[in-house]
């Protein structure tokens, strides 16, 4: 029986060849029918040239073209925007991401942000620095909150945004969100508390007190987040990013926090990376920055490669794969 070839492409500074190898060898219905590749990617052009499939960060135009027998390549990362480049769709592929390896961690890096602000640990920790012992009255104007009974506004109702909405709901949260698909869902048993079509957007920016963008960057959420959108936000609300920094528009985002018609932002992306040493962000003290960190997690591969391998078996019986990109869609 001829077995399938699946290259592992592995950047230099990559070790985890081992979850592969692994999540295909623990399956019986994998084990015997792929031949497991692994090479770096400055000495892959042997072992790339007849390749079916391709696990991969990113593919140069050399290895690409150096792939004569190509059929799939599946990308570690979520967002695929600048690596669908003309030459790789018009060798028609299959291409799929990982979307949903992230899902727990960012939905805890975004849970982090929103216990700071509401808890002011913001306040505290500059405090601490400053050696300042600084107590705020109890008020709802200045003081410490609770998440319980605030509303999260989730833009994106994918596996993050599913990941999301299970620990507000812990919290006792209300959960409103937006989806282009209602019906394509994840995770059946998790639900919004109110899910809106994405023309109802500023209607679920009005009614939350916390804002997390979870969509993908494409043509059509390019600067969605402009002045006019942010302008439908609470002043006592928040806005967290760990999608694609394109998708706000920066200054209207940076003049809504400086003049305080937001109460603050939890930033993971930038329109520029990394964000410049003169970014009015950095000093803005209802700011939380993070460097494009919310999807690091030890997990990560170990969820890449049962995903692929998940979808390595669907591509050998002939069954729809997982995380397909979609090219009229963008994602």
């Amino acid at each position: 029986m001829n077995k399938t070839t699946a290259l592992i492409l592995l950047a230099p500074d990559d070790a985890d060849a081992a979850s592969f190898r692994d999540a295909i060898a623990s399956r019986d219905d994998l084990r015997d029918r792929v031949e497991l590749r692994f090479a770096r990617t400055q000495d892959a052009q042997e072992a790339i040239a007849d390749a079916d499939i391709i696990a991969c960060g990113n593919l140069s135009p050399e290895l690409l073209d150096a792939a004569s027998n190509l059929r799939w390549i599946a990308f570690w990362s979520a967002g695929l925007d600048g690596k669908v480049t003309p030459q790789l769709a018009a060798r028609n592929l299959f291409l799929t991401n990982a979307s949903g390896v992230h899902g727990p961690n960012i939905a805890e890096h975004v849970l982090a942000w929103m216990l700071m602000f509401t808890r002011r640990m913001d306040v505290h920790f500059r405090g601490q620095l400053a050696g300042q012992w600084q107590r705020w009255p109890v008020s709802r104007a200045s003081g410490a909150e609770e998440l319980g009974g605030q509303t999260l506004g989730i833009v994106g109702l994918g596996r993050i945004g599913e990941a999301l909405t299970t620990r507000a709901k812990s919290f006792g949260m209300r959960v409103v969100a937006v989806k282009r698909n209602p019906d394509a869902r994840y995770e059946a048993d998790v639900s919004p508390d109110a899910l809106y079509a994405p023309d109802d957007l500023p209607r679920l920016l009005a009614e939350s007190d916390h804002v997390c963008i979870a969509l993908p960057y494409t043509p059509d959420t390019h600067h969605l987040f402009d002045a006019a959108m942010l302008a439908h936000m609470k002043p006592t609300a928040y806005l967290y990013n760990i999608a694609r920094g394109k998708i706000v528009d920066e200054a209207a985002l940076t003049d809504a926090l400086r003049e305080h018609r937001l109460a603050g932002a939890g930033l993971d992306v930038f329109e520029t990376e990394p964000l410049p040493p003169d970014s009015p962000l950095w000093s803005l003290d209802n700011v939380l920055i993070t460097p494009h960190t919310a999807g690091q997690t030890p997990y990560y591969f170990t969820r890449a490669a049962a995903l692929f391998a998940d979808n390595l078996a669907r591509y050998l019986e002939g069954q729809p794969l997982h995380n397909l990109y979609d090219p009229k869609r963008g994602y």
